[in-house]
């Protein structure tokens, strides 16, 4: 975990001089996560604890956000599965949740492409940090920013090798995928 902080406020200090700072509403925002396995998949959400945007003048030029990973939650099971399938997640398989409570990712670069954002930054999962950039939407009206993104994360990156083909030979059926997405959607206001 200090890990994670030392380099989550290593990275915001390199970050340049902004002239606002907006808190993301961690009511108004969220994340959905799918992940996909041979023949199907599943889907959920994990809440967000906290996140921040800069800007400088009307450009966008930094931010992070920080996830609760003990909420992560699947929306398309029920019951027995769906309590069975979120322990496995929060699980030493998966996620670790017990070790590792939060998962973070905190923006290096921005940079216009487009009528989109090309977002570079550095994703922490289970104190493994990782770059990853993907395209985002990002609109700025009056004191709020909103930011959309669909992101694709590769968990064996982040030593999640439950199911990985990567990892493991002649798992026939029984393959999940390593690529993961999240779709994130965040508002923040000054």
């Amino acid at each position: 975990m200090l890990k994670t902080l030392t380099l989550a406020l290593g990275l915001l200090v390199a970050l340049p001089e902004a002239d606002d700072t907006f808190k993301v509403s961690v009511a108004d925002s969220k994340v959905n996560w799918k992940a996909y396995k041979v023949g199907g998949q599943h889907e959920g959400f994990v809440t967000i604890q906290s996140g921040s945007f800069t800007t400088d003048g009307d450009k966008l030029t930094g931010g992070s956000f920080v996830l609760d990973m003990s909420t992560i939650t699947c929306t398309d099971l029920e019951g027995e599965y769906k309590g069975k399938l979120e322990g496995h997640l929060k699980s030493p398989d998966f996620f670790a949740v017990n070790e590792f409570k939060t998962a973070s990712f905190v923006i290096t670069s921005v940079n216009p492409e487009g009528d989109k954002h090309k977002i570079t930054g550095t994703m922490v999962i289970k104190n493994i940090a990782q770059e990853i950039s993907f395209l985002a939407d990002v609109k700025m009206e009056g004191n709020q920013v909103m930011a959309t993104a669909d992101m694709k994360i590769d968990r064996s990156k982040f030593d999640v090798r439950y199911g990985s083909d990567s990892f493991f030979d002649n798992l026939g059926d029984k393959v999940i995928y390593d690529d993961f997405d999240l779709s994130v959607n965040l508002v923040a206001s000054k």
